[in-house]
């Protein structure tokens, strides 16, 4: 059980694979666990399912991995249930004995109506319908469905082939449009691409926290204004969002917002910092991969596309992501379809499109780094976010919200800010922006122990953060102190390599910038080093290994008072 009374999801694998092809699993807390099996305290839970659950991996030493399982509605079923909606009794009777045999369990029906009764009363895994039948036709079964259950796929067949037929049937979410006379082995395949579809569907996707926007976006600034009145200008309608700023300029609330008052809030929202994911893995984690398509590919995987179909996904730090994987995206926008990784099969996809960067598309588009046309698909629709410093009348109002929120949680309620204090605030530059002003906030609740904030806290967290501004102290002959500019720094190391005195420039210059991304990654992390370190693409332990080495506080990202002795 977890603080919250709640069943924890968690498993431990104790055995990698047994002569059946299943592992033995140790539940933390079986009763949350979706069991195909039990025995003897222990669970059975197919590779296959495990494999799909990969990228939720935590810890993997040879024998004892824990995986975090995704919340599943329903239990995963040893006999997937497949409801039939055909008129024609023959064919009917046909397809019920061929799938049986292969160990569906179907539920017949012969109109309709009859088959919107039956997925009333159960749950299924894919529907299989005529086209044309007496009463109601399969497309009215497909919008009905869909409107309940977006992502149950309804496999459609007909003898009467249109084009017209066609479209409506991808635009209401058909997962295949069959065409008879066909092969029972052609729609097994289908089926069995379908069921294994629904089951990659319940993987677990990055929501993030449940924020509102009228809780996390502050501001009643000119440039705010314009910002809400873009906000709303665009929510509704179903185009591509690029949202553009410095970085923490509160980008990622902005495309929260969208989300919540467009027309898919009922729909998945899944987010991927681009940046995060190293780029030999960002293809797969966008676009999923098939089972053998690289070492470690153990089974198919869904791309955080697939996963959000039907709903938004919001892109963050878009501008950093190869030239093969602008391709990839290119084509997501402009022919809807996804191509998984290793696959030949083009896989529609209707995914509404949110992208943020903080860089200059524009030039990096004239520099041949980013794609013109993929620049321009993204481009449907802008909105600019303004910088901390040209915002400054906001300042306060974002203080008292961040001392609001933080103080009950820190344990400082009853901190204030005095006027001077808050007037000193106004007065700097806040390069990290809203980002930087919050981390500010939290470190000087911290500091001031419930009592009011003075000059002296504000002044000593600022002193403290300007230290991943400036070129932290070295030891020898040429060492000036902590607080000389990088240009500086390389000057100095240059001089010294043409005196004869250095050999070591770029190594000097590469552990300078580690420990300013270590730093800057822990600091905005707030100490939490898991998080720093997925951001960062590392594992814990060389994260605590590289605060170590440079000399870090964990808790706060500072550097250690003896670093600059």
């Amino acid at each position: 059980m977890n603080h919250t009374g709640k069943p924890s999801p968690w498993l431990r694998v104790t055995h990698a694979r047994s002569k059946n092809g299943w592992a033995a699993i140790t539940p933390l807390c079986a009763c949350s666990l979706p069991a195909v099996a039990r025995s003897a305290g222990s669970l059975l839970i197919s590779m296959e399912v495990l494999g799909s659950l990969s990228h939720s991996l935590v810890a993997a030493p040879r024998f004892a991995c824990c995986y975090r399982l995704p919340t599943i509605k329903e239990p995963m079923r040893k006999n997937p249930k497949v409801l039939l909606v055909e008129d024609d009794e023959s064919l009917a009777a046909s397809l019920q004995r061929a799938l049986e045999v292969t160990g569906y369990s179907v539920q017949m029906a012969e109109r309709v109506e009859q088959g919107l009764a039956s997925a009333e009363q159960e749950d299924f895994d894919v529907v299989v319908t005529d086209l044309q039948m007496p009463g109601q036709s399969g497309l009215e079964l497909i919008e009905i469905l869909h409107t309940t259950n977006p992502h149950l796929p309804v496999i459609l067949m007909t003898a009467h082939h249109t084009a017209g037929a066609a479209i409506a049937a991808t635009k209401l979410g058909a997962y295949e449009y069959l065409l008879k006379p066909f092969g029972t082995a052609e729609l097994l395949s289908l089926i069995d691409k379908a069921v294994t579809t629904r089951r990659l569907m319940s993987e677990p996707v990055e929501v993030g926290e449940a924020t509102t926007a009228e809780d996390a976006i502050v501001g009643e600034s000119r440039a705010m204004v314009e910002v809400y009145k873009a906000i709303g200008l665009v929510a509704a309608r179903p185009v591509s969002v690029l949202i553009r700023g410095e970085t923490g300029t509160g980008k990622e609330l902005v495309a929260r917002y969208l989300y919540q008052h467009g027309e898919r809030a009922d729909r998945a929202l899944v987010v991927v910092n681009c940046p995060a994911i190293p780029e030999n893995l960002l293809e797969s984690e966008l676009f999923g991969h098939e089972a053998g398509a690289f070492t470690g590919a153990t089974a198919r995987r869904l791309g955080r596309f697939e996963q959000a179909n039907q709903g938004t996904i919001f892109l963050d730090e878009i501008g950093d992501i190869s030239p093969s994987t602008q391709v990839k995206l290119l084509r997501v926008l402009q022919d809807k379809v996804v191509q998984r990784v290793g696959g030949k099969e083009d896989i529609q996809v209707d995914v509404r499109v949110i992208a943020a960067t903080h860089r200059d598309l524009e030039r990096a588009v004239d520099e041949g780094q980013f794609r013109g046309d993929l620049y321009y698909r993204l481009n449907d629709a802008v909105i600019r976010l303004p910088a901390l410093r040209e915002r400054k009348e906001d300042i306060p109002g974002l203080v008292n919200f961040f001392l609001k929120k933080h103080a009950a949680e820190l344990g400082a309620i009853g901190s204030t800010l005095d006027p001077a204090t808050e007037k000193h605030l106004q007065e700097q530059t806040w390069p990290g922006n809203v980002r930087e002003l919050r981390n500010a906030v939290r470190k000087a609740l911290l500091l001031a122990h419930g009592r009011a904030i003075d000059l002296a806290i504000i002044q000593k967290v600022l002193d403290e953060t300007k230290i991943y501004r400036r070129v932290p102290a070295r030891t020898g002959p040429t060492s000036s102190g902590a607080d000389e500019p990088l240009a500086s720094y390389v000057s100095e190391l240059l001089d010294g390599a043409e005196r004869g005195e250095r050999q070591d420039v770029a190594a000097a210059l590469t552990e300078w910038a580690e420990r300013q991304v270590y730093g800057q990654a822990i600091l905005l992390a707030e100490g939490d080093q898991t998080k720093a370190g997925k951001w960062l693409g590392v594992s814990r332990p060389t994260m605590r290994e590289k605060l170590s080495r440079y000399n870090l506080r964990p808790a706060t990202g500072q550097v250690r008072e003896e670093q600059s002795k």
